[in-house]
């Protein structure tokens, strides 16, 4: 387009760059938001994490409250889009849409309070604390929340990963967010032409705080070994339909541990202290299920070794049904149990059934609801104290630090990840099981029906880990350990603090802008 033919149309030749420029930084937080996603599996890049938290504050610079809700749920539906794209091939794009949509609306809050605070003094402090209460608050509501792609569950592989033991993923996720706006306030800073040494410095130094050793994080005794033995019995076809198959899937549990049993006899392997079957090991009650029970006790008493069952029971009511690990033991029977604290809405009970049934056929698919267990101790098995989580529940921040505080010295995740067979989904989970080995300075075993499974050590570091979806049988010995690491004991002050200091910011920020 030659000058003449601008002019004549009407648009000024010197408001060109500027008009680029805006629609740049209009259009950023969607590429931004989708690079923030690079820092979760199958990318698994996390050093993105402080540019992109940076790219999104330099975006909301100088705009309205209304305009930077926009552009920062933008971020956030594109952010999760990408983390969760394995929605889409596992349960449909309605679900990957309807789930992103969501979680990325809480970015609009965290918008508005970026601006309101953007003129207070340290507003790098206070924006951080408003990312990690948006993070606490989108994992409590709806439903029960959703606490998939915190921050702090990326950085296993990093320095950042020594954070974990001494602040937990939440704090993890506050330091990392607080290193991306300072830097953006070193960036602002570098741009308009102003004195930028106090940011660079704050930077730094925190810089230095995320990269430093964990010294204080070596609180527990790790001086005890336990043999686990784990047994992943893998699923028929793509795993979609495996309730269809539920007897298939008990029966190649059923084969593994017998297999295991005669090299044990033959010496080719170590006697576990005890054997961790997946969730879902069988889809019906063992209690009421003759072929169900008579496999568990043939297994049993093949390895003579307890096995920590994975079994939906029956509850009274047969409108509803419990998802439960169980202590099988080879003398005395069934045993102590836990109940899945976190059931999925809409994957393993319908809120509001009574009235969503209606709207949607599908929803019949699921006939009834799983009960939730509430606030569980360790379990007992083979004289080891064991802390439990069944699948989505190892993402929550209520269910395994509140073991460990209770004494468990050892950490197993029970989960059927069948309908996410060929997706990112299983090594994101397997990512957030070893940032909770760091956290709570536990082994943490895992059993899936069809990978990945896997013991992982207290350092987060990987033991042994299945290699393909179908049958394996791994065996480890993995330490025992006791003691609380200051993230385990301070943890939940961590999520508190972050909802009243980001609270308190932004009420003063709405006063500031009121004031003038």
């Amino acid at each position: 387009m030659t000058a003449e033919v601008v002019a004549d149309s009407g648009v000024n030749v010197s408001e060109l760059p500027a008009r680029g420029w805006r629609a740049a930084r209009a259009l950023a937080p969607v590429g931004l938001g989708a690079l923030l996603g690079a820092a979760f599996e199958p990318l698994a890049v996390p050093y993105v994490i402080p540019v992109c938290i940076a790219g999104l504050a330099l975006t909301l610079r100088d705009i309205t409250a209304w305009r930077a809700a926009r552009r920062a749920t933008v971020f956030g539906i594109a952010f999760m889009l990408t983390t969760l794209a394995w929605l889409w091939p596992s349960i449909g794009m309605g679900a990957w849409l309807a789930l992103s949509l969501v979680q990325g609306l809480w970015f609009l809050p965290l918008g508005c309070g970026l601006v309101l605070v953007r003129r207070l003094r340290a507003w790098p402090v206070w924006s951080a604390a408003l990312w990690s209460a948006v993070e606490v608050l989108r994992g409590e509501w709806p439903f029960g929340g959703f606490p998939w792609s915190r921050l702090g569950m990326a950085v296993v592989d990093t320095p950042w990963a020594q954070l974990l033991p001494l602040v937990g993923i939440g704090g993890t996720s506050l330091l990392l967010a607080l290193l991306g706006f300072l830097l953006a306030a070193v960036l602002e800073s570098a741009t308009l032409r102003v004195p930028s040494r106090r940011w660079a410095v704050v930077l730094a130094a925190v810089f230095a705080l995320t990269v430093l050793p964990a010294v204080l994080a070596e609180l527990v005794d790790r001086s005890r070994t336990v043999t686990v033995a784990i047994i992943q019995g893998g699923v028929p076809g793509d795993g979609k339909d495996l309730v269809a198959h539920h007897r298939q899937v008990t029966r190649s549990q059923q084969v593994a541990t017998q297999l295991l049993a005669s090299r044990v006899r033959a010496g080719e392997e170590p006697a576990p202290d005890l054997v961790i079957w997946p969730e879902n090991s069988t889809a019906v009650d063992p209690f009421g299920d003759p072929e169900a029970r008579n496999a568990i006790e043939a297994s049993v008493e093949a390895i003579g070794r307890p096995i920590l069952v994975g079994a939906m029971v029956d509850d009274a009511d047969p409108r509803r049904v419990l998802n439960q690990g169980i202590v099988w033991d080879p003398a005395t029977g069934p045993g102590e149990r836990y109940t899945k604290r976190h059931p999925v809405p809409f994957g393993e009970y319908i809120p509001f059934r009574s009235v969503l049934g209606r709207i949607s056929p599908r929803l019949a698919e699921i006939p009834r609801d799983m009960i939730a267990g509430g606030p569980q101790p360790p379990v007992e098995v083979a004289g080891t104290s064991v802390a439990m989580a069944i699948c989505f529940d190892v993402a929550f921040d209520d269910v395994l630090p509140e073991q460990v505080r209770e004494g468990a010295d050892l950490v197993v995740v029970q989960t059927s990840n069948a309908m996410f067979t060929g997706t990112a989904q299983r090594a994101q989970q397997f990512g957030i099981s070893r940032a909770r080995a760091l956290e709570t300075g536990r082994s943490v075993v895992v059993a899936s029906t069809n990978g990945i499974s896997g013991a992982i050590g207290p350092d987060g570091s990987v033991v042994t880990q299945s290699r393909t979806r179908g049958t394996e049988v791994l065996v480890a010995d993995v330490p025992l350990a006791s003691g609380e690491t200051v993230a385990v004991r301070m943890g939940p002050m961590v999520s508190g603090g972050s909802l009243l200091v980001a609270l308190g910011a932004v009420l003063v920020g709405v006063r500031r802008c009121r004031a003038r």
